[in-house]
């Protein structure tokens, strides 16, 4: 089966159940479907000094390198402030998602879907799978629509862009590039 027809079929029988539709292929590393592509890119997450005034959440910086581009930097929270030391290895933890290598499963649209935590936001969910053993599981990129407010700031472990439009950006610019790998180095 060529590769484009097994990825819609692929992504009909994975995202009809849930009513969620893929707003963008995630081929493999040097997978084209067809169209050429640049080599793919990588993201780099990290701890930075900064802090969200507010909430004292730590500011995270996810970088996009692209070959042949500027690197680009996201701002976003990383866990609750007050669990940044907890076991982030332990699912329900609240802690940052583990240290280790990390790759893009899914690009979905959250526009319009009923009962969606109001926490990940209403734009898009990207679907992060561990390259390692650990028990944590449903971590991802979304936006944190609390970022700064005290009661809900932060996430439950996944990476909460602080900005709308750096998401839809950045999810652009992983379905253009082809980028699937991420680092998370602190």
């Amino acid at each position: 089966m060529p590769p484009r027809a097994c990825f819609a079929l692929c992504a009909g029988l994975c995202l009809a159940p849930w009513g969620l539709r893929a707003v963008g292929a995630v081929a493999p590393a040097g997978a084209s479907f067809g169209v050429p592509v640049a080599a793919p890119g990588r993201m780099t997450l990290l701890r930075t000094s900064r802090q969200l005034s507010g909430s004292g959440d730590p500011i995270w910086q996810l970088r996009l390198e692209i070959p042949g581009e500027q690197p680009r930097s996201f701002a976003a929270l990383v866990g609750r402030a007050a669990r940044q030391q907890g076991d982030r290895h332990s699912l329900g933890s609240q802690a940052p998602l583990p240290r280790g290598s990390y790759h893009v499963s899914e690009i979905v649209s959250l526009a319009g879907l009923p009962d969606l935590n109001p926490e990940l936001g209403k734009l898009f969910w990207i679907g992060l799978e561990p390259d390692f053993a650990t028990n944590r599981r449903g971590l991802g990129i979304h936006l944190d629509p609390s970022a700064g407010k005290p009661q809900d700031s932060g996430t439950d472990g996944c990476i909460g862009l602080i900005h709308a439009q750096e998401l839809v950006a950045l999810g652009e610019l992983l379905r253009r590039s082809g980028t699937t790998s991420l680092q998370v180095l602190h």
